[in-house]
């Protein structure tokens, strides 16, 4: 598995492993054995990047990632999340932020006896709380990394003013946001700053909640408990004008002998040296169809190809619900 660097010393594979979906969200949550085995399985194929947030579940997400890496803690890099309102009794959430500085510490306390360990390797902040300044935020993590109980700080869903304020408080190693050929909004703005501050950048949703897979049309039945129900962006017209975008990676594909997802990841790859995408599975097949992207050689033409025949293409209806966009810190 070939290696990337976010920020100036987290060095990680190519791909790492988005776990959110194994405890639900696309669905119901997969077979906790199997999600276990699924995880190792992925480290033995070269993965050392486990993405996972105290939110997803709350908690069962993060509970399962520690008990599947703890034989293998010190060969991985485990990614988690604070910044929501959450009891950490109870796991009851009241649907709002909280990043004040005397819940992120608690947070990382708990995170750490669920993840099974004694340190954090990179602690992004879900969500912006406006509620907070981002410098008490920044302040807060770079004492858990004075203690060493957090190796590296991250934003997720920032604007770029945020990202400036908290990087000088305490320098951020990665910046986590939506980023696919389905979602390119971070090429105007975040891209360029995040290279400017020699931050590294993971996209979630690589493969656009799987609608660039191609297994996905305006027909296709979502489980009653998918968050793509509630998504615009998968209403069943706005998936039947949006396959004009997969027919484009499709023709990719079909010459290259690769599949849609390859290709929708090896461009991805191809954007910046330190972009690393965390799709998620639970099917063993699809991880091994996904790391064969970081292998996958797009040349200057064929980038040329996607980008001009994507450029004509308007993708329709919003990437996430309303409410949730709102959340989003800017």
């Amino acid at each position: 598995m070939k290696t990337r660097k976010l920020g100036n010393s987290l060095e990680v594979s190519a791909l790492g492993l988005g776990c959110m979906g194994m405890t639900g969200v696309y669905g119901p949550a997969g077979d906790k054995s199997e999600m276990i085995k699924l995880i190792r399985d992925a480290h033995d194929r070269g993965v050392t990047l486990f993405d996972t947030a105290e939110a997803y579940g709350p908690f069962a997400n993060e509970e399962l990632v520690g008990e599947a890496l703890q034989p293998i803690r010190d060969k991985v890099i485990i990614a988690t999340k604070f910044g929501f309102d959450i009891d950490l009794e109870t796991g009851a959430r009241t649907g709002g932020t909280n990043s004040r500085p005397a819940h992120i510490k608690a947070v990382a306390e708990a995170a750490l006896k669920r993840l099974r360990t004694d340190r954090i390797d990179l602690f992004y902040q879900h969500r912006v709380d406006l509620a907070v300044p981002i410098e008490d935020v920044a302040g807060a993590v770079k004492e858990l990394i004075a203690e060493g109980k957090v190796k590296h700080f991250g934003l997720s869903e920032a604007g770029v003013k945020t990202i400036r304020r908290a990087h000088a408080v305490q320098p951020i190693t990665a910046v986590q946001s939506e980023y696919s050929l389905f979602w390119r909004g971070p090429e105007a703005e975040l891209l360029p700053t995040l290279e400017e501050l020699g931050i590294g950048f993971v996209p979630f949703s690589p493969l656009g909640a799987g609608f660039l897979t191609g297994k996905i049309d305006e027909n296709t039945k979502f489980d009653p408990t998918d968050f793509r129900n509630f998504v615009p962006r998968f209403s069943p017209e706005a998936r039947k004008a949006n396959l004009a975008l997969v027919d484009v990676i499709k023709g990719v594909a079909g010459r290259k002998g690769a599949t849609p997802a390859q290709v929708a990841l090896a461009w991805l790859l191809a954007q910046k040296p330190w972009i690393v995408p965390i799709p998620g599975t639970t099917k063993l097949t699809r991880l091994e169809e996904n790391l064969c992207a970081v292998d996958l050689d797009l040349t200057a033409d064929d980038l040329a190809e996607i980008d001009a025949e994507a450029s004509k293409i308007e993708v329709q209806g919003e990437r996430l619900p309303e409410a949730v966009l709102k959340m989003s810190g800017h």
